[in-house]
């Protein structure tokens, strides 16, 4: 509706002026035929209007409303049917489930474009207050492992680098059948594995005092039955270090590490009160911590046995390798070695140093 022009809508007027024009137009045709009076006039026929005239007028009438309604009806319905397909479309795509997409085409488009996946974003967004415990405790578990178990991995990588005090001299093999003066600091050589390292002699056998001479070198451990020193007819022991905490400031923790990679005839020499011992090596053994007599068998030759941790990273086993001294030569004159120990001496052979919790229990309970 339009109240500004009558009440009507453009559409009405302008078919209400169509049919206007039109009506006029017919009776001014049938008024110049003599069958109607003139529009002012008279709207009505007159009288002597024969049948077949009006049947005329009655067509051209229904000629005008067929042509302009019929028009205007078609283009409604026209309108209607593509309204409801428009409507149709949209229903279906709506309820058409969505298409299946591959995950490898997804993620490589992600990948391409740079942005993170959808799903692990919303994920995320989602549950990352739940999942901050569950990182936490991962992370704690992961420190407690490596403090606990580094020395896992890091023992058998120090075994096959120089496992001396990491100056990383190359020691070469000394010539075997001469007997050389050298300078008066007892020291350790196996060129097989570049160590060079410090001996302590003529210490307590308690452990404290042979853990402190292996955390700054090696130890000359002695019990009864091995006891000797360089030279002397018996077995002389000298015990070191295979492992410890890498985080840990020893610098020979890693010094036996590589000692299960001698095999028989490689050379071993020691400094000893300014002279230089040669060894051979003759073999090697796995016993348990607590198999001293190992260390006691009887012999008539001045004998070496070195002592370590196996396998690498733990104190489970003793690896002994035993040489023999081949220069200078062997006195047979030469008095065996005294056999007496202090009364203290430890019930089973050195092992590594603690690992970190081990330490903080045996500081808690009072073990050192």
């Amino acid at each position: 509706m339009d109240n500004n022009n009558g009440g009507l809508s453009p559409t009405e007027r302008q078919r209400k002026t169509a049919a206007e024009i039109t009506r006029r137009r017919v009776l001014e045709a049938y008024e110049k035929q003599g069958h109607y009076t003139s529009v002012e006039k008279s709207e009505k026929p007159k009288e002597h209007i024969n049948k077949e005239d009006w049947q005329k007028y009655h067509s051209a009438w229904q000629n005008y409303y067929q042509k302009y309604y019929g028009d205007y009806y078609r283009n409604a319905a026209r309108n209607y049917i593509a309204s409801e397909k428009l409507k149709a479309k949209r229903r279906a795509e709506e309820e058409e489930p969505e298409p299946t997409i591959n995950p490898a085409d997804t993620l490589r488009q992600q990948i391409q474009s740079g942005n993170k996946p959808r799903r692990a974003r919303k994920f995320w967004k989602k549950h990352h207050r739940r999942l901050i415990p569950i990182f936490a405790g991962v992370a704690v578990v992961l420190v407690f492992l490596f403090l606990q178990y580094n020395r896992l991995i890091f023992a058998p990588i120090a075994a096959y680098i120089s496992p001396g005090n990491g100056e990383g001299a190359t020691i070469t093999a000394l010539d075997s059948s001469t007997s050389v003066n050298v300078g008066p600091d007892p020291k350790l050589i196996i060129p097989k594995l570049n160590v060079d390292v410090p001996v302590h002699f003529g210490i307590s056998n308690d452990t404290a005092t042979v853990n402190n001479a292996m955390n700054n070198g090696v130890a000359h451990f002695v019990i009864p039955g091995g006891s000797a020193y360089p030279g002397q007819i018996g077995n002389l022991i000298i015990t070191g270090h295979s492992a410890g905490d890498v985080y840990s400031n020893n610098q020979y923790k890693f010094i036996f590490s590589g000692l299960e990679r001698l095999d028989v005839g490689d050379t071993v020499y020691i400094n000893y009160e300014s002279k230089r011992y040669t060894y051979s090596v003759v073999g090697s053994e796995i016993v348990e911590p607590d198999d001293l007599a190992a260390l006691t068998k009887e012999t008539d030759k001045p004998m070496l046995t070195l002592v370590t941790c196996t396998p690498l990273g733990t104190s489970r086993y003793r690896l002994l390798v035993h040489a023999e001294q081949i220069n200078p030569p062997v006195d047979t004159n030469t008095e065996a070695a005294n056999t007496t120990a202090s009364a203290d001496h430890s019930e089973s052979l050195p092992s590594n140093e603690d690992t970190f919790f081990e330490g903080i229990w045996n500081f808690l309970t009072g073990k050192q």
